[in-house]
């Protein structure tokens, strides 16, 4: 198994309070390294200015892309550009096409993406909700286009809908996004009647649904779509905000409820693309819940449980 980071991820500067903060990337490297120091763990490359205009549009990479030597701008509400927001952009992209590089050339089977900041909020011309590029739509977008792929799903299941992931792909039918999350919720979207092209599914879970509603959705919905579009890739936005001890949403899952998903998408990878999967990290602002998550997740994606001790 793979992982990607970068030190750059840790400079995207929020500010004080902010929830997205470099904290939780902090939490989600120690807890992976104490509970898998056998992990590769690889330097992220930059994204490249070809690889994000394949979803976005000139007009937002310069928006994010601009120098900011004066300090942190808010770009909506919740989303902010610092000094080192840029290099940490890129950075977080650039996990995501070099992992699914690595895992399309058969140097892994898995890989797990641990940056930040999220993508699956960001539009094609928008940056929003903490999210500046979408991490898991250039990826998807250079499966297609560097390996000819026909089918690359992207499973979604942070607490929050992937808007932006949904509106770039809900056209292309080559790409099936499924999504569980709460709603009513930030960002609003993702309602079960949006279908896009037949390759959009939305499954909501309401406040206060725990593991068994969340397990219900995905096997009697969300998995038997999977397993009938037959990916030859699986990506994942791996947000871990839907634990009950998070602060951001009112879902009362548990980290093992995260762990029995990746193990269902690791088999139904392992049945339809050669085990071929990438997972990014999205959301999850509890540290030591996105720690236990973190774990439960990545330890389900590798076939292997967290060491003793």
């Amino acid at each position: 198994m793979l992982g990607y980071t970068h030190p750059a991820c840790l400079e995207h500067d929020t500010g004080p309070g902010h929830p997205e903060c470099a904290d939780r990337l902090g939490a989600v490297l120690e807890a992976l390294h104490e509970a898998f120091p056998w992990i590769e763990w690889r330097e992220a490359p930059r994204a490249t200015r070809g690889q994000l205009l394949r979803v976005h549009d000139p007009r937002l990479l310069a928006t994010v892309l601009a120098p900011h030597p004066s300090g942190r701008v808010r770009l909506d509400p919740d989303t902010v550009v610092s000094p080192g927001s840029p290099e940490a952009a890129l950075r977080a992209v650039g996990a995501g096409v070099a992992a699914t590089e690595a895992v399309m050339h058969g140097e892994a089977d898995v890989a797990f993406c641990a940056v930040r900041p999220p993508g699956h909020h960001a539009t094609i011309d928008a940056a929003m909700g903490f999210c500046l590029f979408d991490n898991i739509a250039v990826a998807a977008a250079h499966a297609l286009d560097r390996f000819g792929l026909a089918r690359v799903a992207i499973v979604d299941f942070d607490v929050h809908h992937g808007n932006g992931t949904q509106a770039i792909f809900e056209q292309e039918p080559r790409v099936l996004y499924l999504s569980s999350h709460q709603a009513p919720l930030y960002p609003w979207t993702g309602a079960g009647n949006e279908r896009g092209a037949g390759n959009i599914v939305n499954a909501l879970l309401h406040a206060g649904d725990g593991g068994e509603a969340f397990r219900r959705c995905w096997e009697t919905q969300l998995l038997p779509t999977l397993d009938g579009f037959s990916p030859q890739l699986v990506l994942i936005s791996a947000g871990f905000d839907g634990d009950r001890r998070d602060p951001m949403a009112q879902l009362e899952l548990a980290p093992a409820d995260f762990a029995w998903l990746t193990g269902e998408l690791r088999r139904l990878a392992a049945h339809h693309a050669d085990g071929r999967i990438v997972s990014m990290l999205e959301g999850g602002y509890h540290l030591q819940a996105l720690g236990e998550c973190a774990v439960a997740h990545v330890g389900a994606l590798a076939g292997n449980p967290p060491e003793a001790g």
